[in-house]
């Protein structure tokens, strides 16, 4: 996923993006609200980590923006208050879950991963495409009852590709889903991933549609 971290502590937001981007996702790292603001303008996200106390205001105001917006991208909030009336008050304000500093962070990896299958409309980890049998919790896959081992970054594109089955999916979307903002692209850095997964999965399962992109095929080859 492209996921925006909203967390002005260093520290904090340094060891976030690490454990995030290990998971497989492209985070964009801002460090306050207005710059949030701007990444958000521009940029798609599958998913917002939201500090609360930042320095040039309070997250809340980000998050109600954002839903007065009617925009529904899942909001995590990662704060350190933790009285349960400030739960209350975030998760009416949208929030879709709230994470009490400090936290372990391969629990927040979890709560990502879990919010991220509410939001497709599929809450169940396990799910089938043609003759893939896919953990989404533990990225794990069989290919006719045959384990595949991927590498995290072709785990984040193969994810891209499970998340909307036949559907075509363009080189900028894909890209989105490996890079944050930012970073250096090689122009074929997507053929050359899209080559690895099909000889891992089998040449047919990523189909190219030249001009247009990809789709992953949803029928058993």
């Amino acid at each position: 996923m492209r996921i925006l971290l909203v967390e002005d502590t260093v520290g904090l937001g340094e060891a976030v993006r690490d454990q995030i981007t290990d998971d497989g996702h492209a985070v964009d790292w801002v460090q306050s609200l207005r710059f949030a603001e701007a990444s958000f303008r521009t940029t798609t996200y599958d998913l917002i980590l939201l500090d609360l106390m930042l320095p040039d205001g309070h997250g809340l105001d980000f998050l109600k923006t954002i839903r007065a917006s009617r925009n529904s991208t899942p909001v995590i909030i990662l704060t350190a208050r933790d009285q349960v009336s400030d739960r209350i008050e975030g998760l009416n304000a949208g929030a879709d879950d709230y994470l009490i500093k400090p936290f372990d962070l391969s629990e927040l990896s979890a709560r990502v991963a879990a919010v991220a299958r509410r939001y497709r409309g599929n809450p169940n980890p396990l799910i089938q495409v043609g003759n893939l049998e896919v953990d989404l919790r533990d990225h794990r896959i069989q290919c006719n009852g045959q384990p595949v081992e991927l590498t995290a970054r072709e785990w984040a594109l193969f994810e891209g590709f499970i998340q909307r089955p036949g559907m075509l999916l363009s080189r900028q979307q894909l890209e989105d889903r490996l890079y944050a903002f930012g970073a250096e692209i090689e122009s074929n850095t997507i053929e050359v991933y899209v080559s690895r997964l099909r000889k891992k999965l089998g040449r047919d399962a990523i189909v190219t549609v030249r001009g247009m992109g990809y789709r992953l095929e949803t029928h058993e080859s």
